[in-house]
């Protein structure tokens, strides 16, 4: 296993991060053990932040980061989140609330994360949970994505790293994703530190790296 990010581990093509709940799978990952600790496959089909990590993003995820997260969905990227800022904490907003159940079975062991059920669009429904945040984390296929995750950061304390994932088919399917990609940089008003193409594992999508 060699190290290649706080918490991350590369083996082979493969990432990985240690399990903070020994014995458990989350979404069907393979577990492999070295030495007296376990690790789990961070599979990047399966993870937009997984992709992009694989493709060479630094996330700016430690292991004492206290990280929002909008768009949790079942909770098979926030539980690598997990795994990272093991002695950290991660608020997981999700919408759905069929969808909340599973993420609601991931937290159950683990005791750094806290499923909310609430609209990202509305802030105020979850911002007086947060303290203050290192990483705000969006994943959200909606067309005005760029406009709720400024609403968030307004909004939220958090001071640190912003990862903005970017479906363009999301924002104008008719568009050249180019082109919906440019005018995402054009239109946000944090410094975007980089660009992290999801393919091949997601199809016109990309990671913003922001500062905030």
């Amino acid at each position: 296993m060699n190290q290649i990010l706080p918490g991350v581990f590369r083996y082979g093509d493969n990432i990985y991060t240690k399990n903070a709940s020994p014995g458990t799978q989350v979404y069907g990952e393979p577990l492999i053990e070295r030495g007296e600790v376990e690790y789990r496959r961070w599979v990047a089909s399966r993870s937009k932040l997984g992709a992009a990590v694989q493709n060479g993003a630094e996330l700016g995820i430690k292991v004492e980061s206290e990280v929002v997260y909008l768009g949790a969905a079942s909770g098979t990227t926030v539980s690598h989140v997990s795994d990272i800022a093991v002695d950290g904490f991660v608020i997981a907003v999700e919408f759905s609330k069929d969808v909340a159940r599973d993420l609601l079975g991931v937290a159950e062991s683990r005791d750094n994360i806290a499923p909310v059920v609430a609209d990202a669009r509305n802030p105020d429904e979850y911002s007086d949970l947060v303290d203050g945040a290192d990483v705000l984390v969006q994943d959200v296929s909606q067309r005005d994505q760029v406009e709720i995750f400024e609403r968030n950061v307004e909004q939220i304390p958090v001071s640190g790293t912003g990862l903005l994932v970017v479906k363009a088919g999301s924002i104008d399917s008719s568009a050249d994703p180019e082109a919906v990609f440019s005018g995402v940089e054009d239109a946000i008003s944090l410094s975007v530190e980089n660009k992290i193409d999801l393919s091949p594992f997601y199809t016109d999508q990309r990671l913003f790296i922001l500062d905030i």
